[in-house]
C-alpha cells in the first residue's frame, strides 16, 4: 500500500476530530499520516497487532485521547511523557510489564486503563482494577503518583551517579594534577641537574684555563729569570772588555802624545829647526826635563816598577775573570 493510498484511507477514517483505525490489522502505527492531521486529537488503534510504538509517536503532541487496547504492546517509548496534551490512555489487554519513567510527565492525564497486562507488582497495585469510570480515573492519578516516585528515585540515582562521576572526575583531576606536578618537578630537577652539570663543566674548564695561564706565567717568569741570568753572565763576560778597551785607548793616546812630543823634541833638537823661535821653548823644556829626569832617576825607576806591578796584577785579574 503506497503512502498516498494510506493518506487517502486515513482521510476516509476521520470523523471530525476522531480517527478510527481499529480492527485494521495494523502492525505499525501510521505516525507520518497522523502527523498531517493535527486536528484529529482522538485516535482509536484498538484491536490490532501493534507490538511497539515508534519514537516518532511521541511527537504527536496534539493527541488528547488514544486507545491502544487489545494489541500486542510489550513496551512504550521512553519519551512518552512528551504527549503533554494526553488526557485519556487505554492500554487494556496488552503485554506491558512496566511503564517508561517519563510517564510521570503526563500531567494532563485524567483517565487510564492498564487491566489485563502482566504488570510488575508495585505498578499493578497502583493501577488497581479499573472496572468503572471512577476507578480508571483513580488509576491515572495513582499510576502518575507511582511513576513520579519512580522518577524521583531515578533522579536521585542519576544525581548520585552524577555525584559519583564528579567525585571520580575530581579524583582523576587530582591524580592528573599530582602527575603533572610530579612531571613538572621531575623536569625542574632535570633542568637543575643539567645546570649543575654545565656549571661543573664550566668550573673545570675555568680551572684548566687558570692552570694553563698559571703555567704560562711560570714559564714566562722562568724565561725572564733565565734571560736575566744570561744577560748577567753576558754582562759579566763583556764588562771587562770596555775597561780594557778604555785603558788601551788611554795608553794609545798617551803613546801618540809622547811620540808626538818626542818627534817635536827631536825635530827641534836635531834639525835646523832648533834655531827657530818655536823650538826655543821646546829645547828649554827638554833640557829642563833631562835635568829633572837625572835628578828623579830613582823616583822614575820606582814608579816604573810600581806601574809594572800594577799592570801585571791587572793582567792576572783579567785572565782570572775570563776563566
Amino acid at each position: 500500500m503506497s503512502k498516498n493510498s494510506k493518506v487517502l484511507n486515513l482521510k476516509d477514517k476521520i470523523n471530525g476530530n476522531e480517527v478510527d483505525l481499529s480492527l485494521c490489522n495494523l502492525t505499525e502505527v501510521p505516525v507520518r499520516e497522523l502527523a498531517l492531521f493535527t486536528k484529529a486529537t482522538v485516535v482509536d488503534l484498538s484491536c490490532n497487532n501493534i507490538t511497539s510504538l515508534p519514537p516518532e509517536f511521541c511527537n504527536l503532541t496534539h493527541l488528547v485521547k488514544v486507545d491502544l487496547s487489545k494489541n500486542q504492546l510489550t513496551c512504550l517509548p521512553d519519551d512518552l511523557g512528551n504527549l503533554t496534551s494526553l488526557q485519556h490512555l487505554d492500554l487494556y489487554n496488552n503485554k506491558l510489564t512496566v511503564l517508561p519513567v517519563s510517564f510521570s510527565q503526563l500531567r494532563s492525564l485524567k483517565w487510564c486503563d492498564l487491566k489485563d497486562n502482566p504488570l510488575e507488582a508495585e505498578l499493578a497495585k497502583a493501577a488497581g482494577d479499573c472496572l468503572d469510570e471512577k476507578q480508571c480515573k483513580q488509576c491515572a492519578s495513582k499510576v502518575l503518583q507511582h511513576m513520579r516516585e519512580l522518577q524521583d528515585e531515578v533522579d536521585r540515582a542519576r544525581e548520585k551517579r552524577l555525584l559519583k562521576e564528579k567525585g571520580l572526575e575530581r579524583k582523576r583531576e587530582v591524580k592528573q594534577k599530582d602527575r603533572e606536578a610530579k612531571e613538572k618537578e621531575a623536569r625542574k630537577r632535570e633542568k637543575a641537574e643539567e645546570k649543575e652539570k654545565r656549571r661543573k663543566e664550566y668550573n673545570v674548564q675555568k680551572a684548566a684555563m687558570a692552570a694553563q695561564e698559571q703555567q704560562k706565567t711560570k714559564n714566562e717568569e722562568k724565561k725572564k729569570k733565565n734571560g736575566l741570568a744570561a744577560d748577567t753572565k753576558a754582562a759579566e763576560k763583556t764588562a771587562p772588555k770596555p775597561r780594557r778597551s778604555l785603558i788601551g785607548l788611554v795608553f794609545k793616546l798617551l803613546l801618540l802624545l809622547l811620540t808626538g812630543l818626542a818627534g817635536v823634541a827631536a825635530a827641534c833638537r836635531l834639525t835646523d829647526l832648533k834655531k827657530e823661535a818655536m823650538c826655543v821653548p821646546v829645547n828649554v823644556a827638554v833640557d829642563d826635563g833631562l835635568s829633572w829626569a837625572k835628578e828623579q832617576e830613582g823616583v822614575v825607576r820606582q814608579l816604573v816598577q810600581n806601574l809594572s806591578s800594577a799592570a801585571k796584577e791587572f793582567l792576572e785579574s783579567t785572565q782570572a775573570s775570563k776563566n
